[in-house]
């Protein structure tokens, strides 16, 4: 992430070589100010599928969810199992700026998860956890960062 500094410097940041990863699978309701997420070791079909699932388990009752997805292969897989009352809208390749959720992970880094490093991988869990805690826990943030006019209803 871009940090402060001044004209001529180059700061100190902390740096890691190990490699542990996990990935944080998040939606939001811009318009609700909330959202779901689940904290999984992998990015797969399954990861996807209980991803979709917990977004399920969130929209409110007698409402319907528009999911927009870029194109990764556990998002356009035919084995996934659509939750009724979830429709997902494939977003064209390469385009991430028409995703608000990339503007929510943007934001995520840039005030709770970057320029840090993680002693064990339940660390790295619990960042995550934590993050979407602190993002969840601001809900006009939640509609700032991800408002678009376009998608509005009635509009």
């Amino acid at each position: 992430m871009r940090i402060w500094a001044r004209k001529g410097t180059r700061p100190r940041l902390p740096a890691d070589q190990r490699y542990h990863n996990t990935y944080l699978f998040g939606a939001i309701c811009p318009k609700r100010g909330t959202g779901a997420a689940l904290v999984l070791p992998t990015a797969n079909t399954e990861a996807m599928q209980l991803h979709l699932e917990e977004i399920s388990k969130q929209v409110a009752r007698k409402a319907h969810a528009v999911v927009l997805m870029d194109r990764a292969g556990w998002h356009t897989t035919g084995k996934l199992t659509m939750p009724k009352n979830i429709t997902a809208i494939l977003l064209p390749s390469k385009s991430p700026e028409l995703n608000p959720v990339e503007n929510v992970w943007q934001y995520m880094r840039s005030n709770w998860l970057s320029n840090r490093v993680f002693e064990t991988y339940d660390a790295i869990v619990d960042a995550a956890c934590e993050a979407w805690s602190n993002l969840i826990n601001q809900p006009q943030t939640i509609a700032s960062i991800a408002m678009r006019d376009w998608a509005q209803t009635g509009q």
